[in-house]
């Protein structure tokens, strides 16, 4: 998949990320930004997305390399925990970054 060049390092020139152009997956990465190990469910309503929906996503994610997936238990209860790696992190500072280069030549 897409994305596995994006984390080079901060010489690499910005560029758009292909896997971050699906606004849906923008939305989980930026969300994951803010935060260290999300809840799955905080994710999914602060997105305004279905747990299936979510959940195809983070796989896309998951497989670029760009989201860390932990599973476990509070309490009883099964909980899904989501992380964005550095990787996705590099990635979306240099989407982020093209878009401004984008938007500034346009203005």
């Amino acid at each position: 998949m897409t994305g596995q060049g994006a984390a080079a390092g901060p010489e690499r020139a910005p560029r758009l990320e292909p896997l971050l152009l699906d606004p849906t997956r923008l939305s989980i990465v930026a969300t994951l930004a803010a935060a260290e190990w999300a809840e799955f469910g905080f994710v999914r309503d602060t997105v305004g997305l279905s747990d299936s929906t979510l959940s195809k996503r983070v796989s896309q994610l998951g497989d670029a390399g760009f989201v860390e997936v932990r599973k476990g238990y509070v309490g009883k209860r099964p909980r899904t925990w989501l992380n964005l790696s550095e990787a996705g992190r590099a990635a979306l500072r240099s989407h982020i970054a093209m878009l401004r280069e984008i938007a500034d030549r346009a203005g």
